[in-house]
């Protein structure tokens, strides 16, 4: 009986040995990592809302903070801007920890990996440290809060078009060409399908009056950027064809939908303003769906850190780390001010309504630079090789 228990300890042991909960508590599978960091990410965001949203009921408890004075700046966007701090915090930390970070077998890299236990025992004391800080330090990490938080737009937008540039690549590569140029045809015919369906439901929802003029005027814009972009990719010398301006499309039809969704609820040019303002089951989803939209799109962004080297490696060794580990804490880092702007709406001074998230003009005017700078960094990596090869031909000659 005792050589059973013996033998089935053994196979057990074994089974954990090669199992993902071992390489994840041995720190050795960095592809795990990324995973925890996001969900520690989703955390902070979380809380960041409850702060803000159902702070009262914590507001006996915060009265004995200092930092609080009286548990006052402890909630609405002080609050929310105190559990950004502690994020950002931790993270930044990490990169400062993990930057430079090449090879599997380094200890940063076993860091970044592992050593779980104190990891989240660091991240809960950053979360708590900044409701000891002084509220006017607080204010001025706000003011940084804006320009981090446009830092991670830039670099998500990077990462975006880095993406369509590199999936338009591989459809018309010499490879798959005869293979994927159908497919390719199809997902671009479809794409702008979508777009033209798009505008004119923002059409319809969010311009049901002559009188909206600022809403039909960031429409019909986003509908010349279009033009404006499948010019520049069907010029002779760009031959970039139609997917990445139809795919780019999408994108800024996103952004123009959410800049104007972002207005405030009493403007009479919302025409589903009314279903957002109860906190009835449909602005409850659409919150949820912006939070966990907001950490994949952090998530994903976190590991293209490629799109960002400017010399590309061919090969690359067996022992190399799968994503820049410092790039990837950066982006989170500057996502944790990102999330922060989100939940206030851009203005330190701004009482959000509950189950509400990005409302407000300042939001709307975010949206809409973001969606015009899309355009800019999109044309530029259009034309920015010919340009550099024109350069480089008259320096030759």
């Amino acid at each position: 009986m005792e050589d059973t228990r013996h033998s089935i300890h053994e196979s057990y042991a074994k089974l954990m040995e090669g199992s993902w909960w071992s390489q994840f508590r041995q720190g050795s599978n960095p592809w795990m990592a990324r995973y925890v960091y996001s969900f520690m990410f989703l955390a902070s965001n979380l809380l960041a809302w409850a702060v803000r949203d159902y702070g009262r009921s914590a507001l006996t408890e915060m009265k004995r903070i200092k930092g609080c004075e009286g548990g006052k700046d402890c909630l609405g966007a002080e609050g929310v801007l105190r559990v950004s701090l502690g994020c950002f915090i931790f993270y930044f930390t990490m990169f400062l920890s993990t930057a430079g970070t090449s090879k599997l077998h380094e200890a940063r890299e076993s860091w970044h990996s592992g050593w779980w236990s104190a990891k989240i025992l660091m991240m809960i004391s950053f979360m708590v440290l900044p409701f000891f800080v002084p509220s006017a330090a607080v204010r001025i990490y706000g003011d940084i809060a804006h320009f981090g938080a446009g830092v991670f737009l830039l670099i998500q937008l990077v990462s975006i078009v880095s993406f369509i540039t590199w999936l338009n690549d591989c459809v018309h590569s010499d490879q798959n060409e005869n293979r994927c140029h159908i497919y390719g045809m199809l997902l671009a015919t479809s794409a702008y399908v979508v777009c033209i369906l798009g505008v004119i439901l923002m059409f319809i929802w969010y311009a049901p009056q002559p009188s909206c003029l600022l809403n039909i005027f960031f429409i019909t814009w986003t509908l010349v950027l279009l033009q404006l972009m499948t010019s520049v990719s069907l010029h002779p010398k760009v031959n970039a064809g139609f997917l990445t301006p139809g795919f780019m499309g999408l994108y800024l039809v996103f952004l123009c939908w959410s800049a104007v969704r972002s207005e405030p609820p009493e403007t009479k040019c919302i025409k589903k303003s009314e279903a957002a303002t109860n906190g009835d089951w449909l602005s409850i989803i659409t919150f949820v769906v912006a939070v966990v939209a907001m950490v994949i799109a952090t998530f994903s962004t976190g590991i293209d850190s490629k799109c960002f080297q400017f010399k590309k490696e061919e090969t690359e060794d067996e022992d190399e780390v799968p994503y820049g580990y410092g790039f990837f804490h950066l982006v989170f880092a500057t996502g944790a001010m990102y999330f922060a702007m989100l939940l206030i709406s851009w203005n330190t001074h701004h009482v959000a309504a509950r189950w509400t998230i990005d409302v407000g003009w300042t939001s709307t005017w975010v949206r809409i630079v973001n969606e015009w700078l899309a355009v800019c960094v999109y044309i530029w990596m259009l034309v920015a090789p010919i340009i550099w090869k024109h350069r480089q031909g008259q320096a030759s000659a």
